[in-house]
């Protein structure tokens, strides 16, 4: 009787291991938020991000970011992750920026770089996007 009992712990152990041996389907999901979603221009905005556990890098860009004196209208900034895949940081939003619509864009990426030839592969692991509604700038906003 012992015995039995024995191997029927000792079964359910092995089947709890083996279902913590595999990731969590949390760690493969992309998540991705953009706070306040209608900030004024001159304003920060709070990036929020998950990526898959692979991605080691993430880039978000938007017409939103446009930098003085710049040419380009669409600017990307880089985001490190974490060890579990989060990331957050602040992103000004230009003064230069056209008021209206814009959308942010976010790609989670695998960079390796070859030792020897320095040459870097960039993988697209996944992508995700969230509007956002530039308002005009005023200066009764800071008062």
């Amino acid at each position: 009787m012992r015995a039995i009992i024995g191997m029927a712990a000792a079964a359910v152990l092995m089947t709890a291991q083996a279902a913590h041996a595999g990731t969590p389907p949390w760690r493969k999901l992309t998540s991705f938020f953009v706070l306040p979603s209608s900030p004024h221009q001159n304003d920060v905005v709070r990036v929020l991000l998950h990526c898959p556990d692979e991605a080691n890098h993430a880039i978000v860009g938007s017409t939103a970011f446009m930098l003085k004196g710049s040419w380009r209208t669409y600017r990307e900034v880089g985001l490190g992750l974490s060890e579990r895949g989060f990331a957050r940081d602040g992103v000004i939003i230009s003064r230069y920026a056209p008021p209206g619509h814009h959308e942010v864009r976010m790609k989670c990426v695998k960079v390796t770089i070859d030792q020897h030839t320095h040459l870097r592969k960039v993988k697209v692991l996944s992508r995700a996007s969230v509007p956002l509604f530039v308002r005009e700038f005023r200066v009764r906003q800071y008062f």
